[in-house]
């Protein structure tokens, strides 16, 4: 049988384990002013693999780390630096990836479309953004052909404004709700830390600052538990004059790595990893770039009509929180209520912070806990908006339910 005509077999790709770094406030108060980016990717590569010895080294076939600003201790094809950096072997490749906020999610379904197709048995994902070095979009030069050509409204090339936006054509989402919805975001975070959910996945980041000396970073620094409505309806609304988006009811600017570890089903039982979650399936979906927090709309649409699911078969949904807005005009179209407990269990970006690029891992590292939390949940969702237009929807399943294991291989095949 030639090489041309013999059948190829998609394999099962799952989820082995996910690490982050605390996000910090970006600039120079916050605790990695004085750290660079690329050292962040570094500890957590390193942390991945401490707490998978089962792992050879040699055995990790990839590294994709994204960046939006691919350059300073962003740049220089920070996938392949990371990993030398880390202490991989030197036959472990890597590269660069960038689709703005969902850059590590692209991460994440880039390697493991290689891994379905056999070119990859494991791999390591993430993403970093360190927005105190490099602020959003400040070395970007964009074709003034978007304004002039009238290719795309002005208004999306700022993400304030497509806030805005997203408020002008829902009317139904009030300041009042977003307000809410941040507050509850605060709560939930809050309490997750208080039962010890978001510390375990945390790698923690020993820091330097002049005049302070060393310090070991072990937790967020953006949350702020106790935020009530009364105080987020006193905060300005920068982007538009008696506007609905504040610094309270969207995320922070932060700073942040993420990565995870992939590998084929086969992999992972050959090696003796954990599997906490498989991938079902995922969908990127463009929309207007002046209204683009509606994307995660059409990604999540796309990827459940190419699984066979309906959205009454997800179970927990994890939304980056890149505004409030954002999140209820999703929830809406869904029929989903702003308080459902399916959504977002410990919070989102709203309290711990949207470190860009590296956003999109600590979507699948909180669900795949809350998935060991939950055996009862079959399927969960990571979904969130990108930057110019486009939306991204990942669909996992939980190997803690009961029917996992007798059926999950006969529906992939």
């Amino acid at each position: 049988m030639s090489p041309q005509s013999r059948a190829r077999q998609i394999r099962d790709v799952v989820f082995v384990d996910g690490v982050r770094t605390p996000f910090g406030r970006a600039g120079e108060k916050g605790m990695y002013a004085d750290t660079r980016a690329d050292d962040l990717v570094v500890k957590c590569i390193r942390e991945l693999l401490r707490r998978n010895p089962s792992l050879p080294p040699e055995r990790v076939d990839e590294v994709a780390i994204a960046a939006t600003t691919q350059t300073g201790d962003q740049g220089l094809t920070i996938g392949r630096t990371a990993a030398l950096l880390a202490g991989l072997p030197r036959t472990v490749p890597g590269f660069a990836i960038d689709r703005m906020c969902a850059g590590a999610m692209t991460a994440v379904t880039t390697t493991a479309s290689g891994i379905g197709f056999g070119a990859y048995d494991v791999v390591i994902a993430g993403g970093v953004e360190h927005m105190g070095h490099h602020p959003m979009g400040a070395d970007a030069d964009p074709n003034p052909r978007f304004v002039t050509e009238r290719l795309v409204d002005p208004a999306a090339l700022n993400m304030g404004n497509t806030a805005e936006n997203l408020h002008d054509r829902f009317p139904d989402i009030t300041k009042e709700r977003t307000d809410a919805y941040a507050a509850a975001s605060q709560e939930k975070l809050a309490k997750a830390y208080a039962g010890n959910q978001i510390q375990p996945d945390l790698v923690p980041v020993a820091t330097k600052k002049a005049g302070a000396g060393w310090t070991l970073s072990t937790v967020d620094e953006g949350p702020r538990p106790g935020t009530t409505v009364e105080d987020l309806a006193t905060l300005r609304t920068p982007f538009r004059p008696h506007g609905r988006v504040t610094a309270g009811n969207a995320s922070g600017l932060n700073d942040g790595a993420t990565t995870a570890l992939l590998a084929s089903a086969d992999a992972a039982e050959e090696l003796g990893l954990p599997v906490k979650m498989r991938m079902v399936g995922y969908a990127f979906a463009g929309v207007e770039p002046e209204v683009m927090g509606i994307g995660p709309v059409p990604a999540t649409e796309k990827a459940l009509k190419q699984t066979g699911l309906s959205i009454e078969d997800i179970g927990l949904f994890e939304i980056n929180e890149a505004f409030a807005v954002q999140v209820l005009s999703f929830l809406d179209h869904f029929g989903i209520a702003d308080d459902d407990p399916r959504v977002n269990r410990y919070g989102g970006a709203i309290a711990v912070g949207h470190p860009l690029a590296s956003s999109g891992v600590r979507l699948m590292t909180q669900l795949a806990r809350q998935f060991e939390e939950d055996p009862s949940v079959r399927y969960g969702m990571t979904t969130m908006c990108i930057g110019l237009g486009m939306g991204a929807t990942v669909i996992w399943e939980n190997p803690n339910h009961p029917e996992y294991n007798t059926e999950s291989t006969e529906a992939s095949k």
